[in-house]
């Protein structure tokens, strides 16, 4: 059976590859961990397998991202690569001043062939400092972040019961985490999902 990875490598080689979002390989969601270590890299070494930056310019099916480090990485979107934008996503989502992760296999020419690329992802915990119709205001580290309610997107995952588009029974004050897409050069996040512990 052809795994992910050779499948990946021999649409880079083989050239002229179609860009999807998700393919019958399966959409890799948010909740994977975008950021996590290949195993047979060493502790405290950089991945190869790995990018992160914003978006500079787009080329065909490649993206120009300068990391934050000031290195930059030639992105390329393959079939069977996944993007994220909020959910799944075409190709043509992605925007140059987007900020992303991405990971897939890096290709002798230097190019990472992507498997995932998760555009303005966000990840971040506060407190609710006020909501208002469709907006949630969160205190993230002494920051105000305007979180926006996305209709049929958004959901409100608590400990003991299960996810709901229904937000109405988060209040002021609460602690949550939201995992959502930001809007670039704001403060602004649109909502994927807010996790409370109760």
């Amino acid at each position: 059976m052809t795994s992910r990875r050779q499948l990946l490598k021999s649409a880079v080689l083989g050239g002229g590859a179609g860009v999807v979002a998700a393919t019958a390989l399966g959409s890799l969601g948010p909740e994977a961990a975008f950021g996590a270590a290949a195993p047979d890299v060493e502790p405290g070494a950089p991945d190869p397998n790995f990018a992160e930056g914003r978006i500079r310019s787009i080329k065909d099916n490649t993206l120009l991202v300068l990391g934050s480090n000031m290195v930059f990485h030639q992105i390329r979107v393959v079939d069977g690569t996944s993007l994220w934008k909020l959910g799944p996503v075409s190709f043509d989502e992605a925007k140059p001043g987007d900020g992303l992760y991405a990971r897939g296999v890096l290709m002798a020419d230097g190019v990472l062939a992507a498997e995932s690329v998760w555009l303005n992802i966000v990840n971040i915990k506060g407190h609710i400092k006020n909501i208002a119709t469709e907006k949630i205001h969160l205190d993230h580290n002494g920051q105000d972040v305007l979180c926006h309610v996305v209709a049929g997107k958004s959901v409100a995952i608590r400990s003991d019961a299960p996810a709901s588009a229904d937000l109405s029974l988060l209040r002021v004050g609460q602690h949550v985490q939201v995992l959502g897409a930001w809007r670039p050069n704001t403060n602004e996040v649109d909502i994927a999902t807010v996790f409370s512990p109760h």
